[in-house]
């Protein structure tokens, strides 16, 4: 995967050359169309999701609860935190996904410790915006 691309993802931009580096490694990109299931809620978490380019509605026991775009994240709190995914994602138009599996997130966590920490924040975020 190219460093520049990811640089110009919100969730990697504050990210030091390195981290971006040991990133661009580890990862990988994958296309999807429009209503592709990305994950389903209950399921076991295995990948985590950055959408560099397209849009997706996220839903919980059928709700709407959020529309994603460029830049979100999907999966960090199942593959960092060893949960079951709390939402279906489904894509709403065509979608270039950076995907990481939770091997990579653990051999980042080594490569790259700040970046993997970035991810972290987004799983503390995500719950208080839960619980509050």
């Amino acid at each position: 995967m190219d460093a520049t691309r990811l640089k110009s993802i919100p969730v990697f931009a504050d990210l030091g050359d390195a981290e971006i580096e040991a990133v661009a490694q580890l990862a990988s990109e994958v296309s999807v169309p429009a209503g592709k299931e990305l994950v389903r809620e209950g399921d076991y978490s295995y990948d985590l999701l950055v959408i560099e380019d397209g849009t997706a509605d996220v839903e919980r026991e059928g709700r709407r609860l959020a529309a994603l775009g460029p830049g979100d994240v999907v999966g960090e709190m199942g593959v960092l935190a060893r949960e079951q995914r709390n939402a279906t994602v489904t894509a709403t138009s065509p979608m270039m996904l950076v995907t990481l599996d939770r091997w990579d997130v653990k051999k980042l966590a080594k490569l790259a410790p700040t970046a993997v920490e970035h991810f972290q924040e987004l799983v503390e975020q995500r719950r208080e915006a839960s619980t509050g």
